[in-house]
């Protein structure tokens, strides 16, 4: 770590603007910017990439900046502005694509088995979409929590440039497998090379539980997402000795 770079400077200027605009405009912004499920009438084809400067509260940005900082200027320092910039957005939209790939699947099969239950595919629909209608009786077979949860996954959206940010930790780990990190709870440094899979399989356990370590409200697919394809580019890129090609 040391001087902040004019990339990652860039990247930090945007997101703040962005914040302090949502903060301004409130619901308007993140309705308009924030990635809704594809079928969600309040789906926008930009949001994909939008999503990425929208955080939900100060510590959100604060983190995801701090983390930009730290593990991206290194990895800027190497491979060029043009070069991270490309990683850092393809990582964001991989975040975004699994996010939305897991989505898919959770609610098209709480459409089906509303279905089976007696709803009619009007009835899901309008209940996906507003939160009412459809008889109670399905109650016998399915739980309410387990429908509201298809209510929740159909319209909660997600923010932040976190899947990014994990594609930058993950190539961080490759490419410096020795350096030593910590968490602010956890005071003890650890090698990246153990520090950065041992967090992404945390994500991984509370995506796939729905328990969440962290807290809820934290979409965990989007970051496996950010880390998968930020691994599948660094591998390559490695395996190929394109690391030392920079773009400037």
């Amino acid at each position: 770590m040391g001087r902040i770079l004019e990339t990652i400077k860039a990247l930090i200027i945007v997101n703040v603007i962005f914040f302090i605009g949502t903060q301004i405009l409130g619901d308007t912004a993140y309705k308009l910017f924030s990635l809704y499920y594809f079928e969600s009438p309040n789906f926008q084809y930009w949001q994909p990439l939008s999503h990425m400067f929208m955080h939900g509260g100060f510590m959100h940005i604060l983190f995801n900046m701090y983390a930009l900082w730290a593990f991206g200027s290194p990895l800027e320092q190497i491979w060029g502005r043009k070069k991270f910039l490309f990683f850092y957005f393809s990582a964001g939209l991989g975040a975004a694509l699994i996010h939305t790939l897991v989505n898919y699947y959770q609610i098209h099969g709480g459409m089906e088995a509303l279905m089976a239950g007696g709803w009619s595919e009007n009835e899901v629909i309008n209940y996906l979409t507003t939160g009412q209608g459809g008889s109670e009786s399905i109650l016998d077979k399915i739980s309410l929590a387990e429908i509201q949860s298809y209510h929740i996954a159909f319209n909660t959206p997600a923010v932040g440039a976190s899947g990014a940010i994990y594609g930058v930790l993950v190539a961080f780990g490759m490419m410096f497998p020795n350096a030593k990190l910590m968490l602010i709870f956890l005071p003890v440094p650890v090698k990246a090379k153990y520090f950065i899979p041992g967090l992404i399989l945390l994500d991984l356990f509370s995506g796939v539980t729905g328990f969440s370590v962290f807290g809820q409200g934290i979409a965990h697919w989007a970051h496996i997402g950010g880390a998968l394809f930020g691994f599948i580019m660094a591998w390559y890129w490695k395996k190929n000795s394109f690391n030392s090609h920079r773009w400037n």
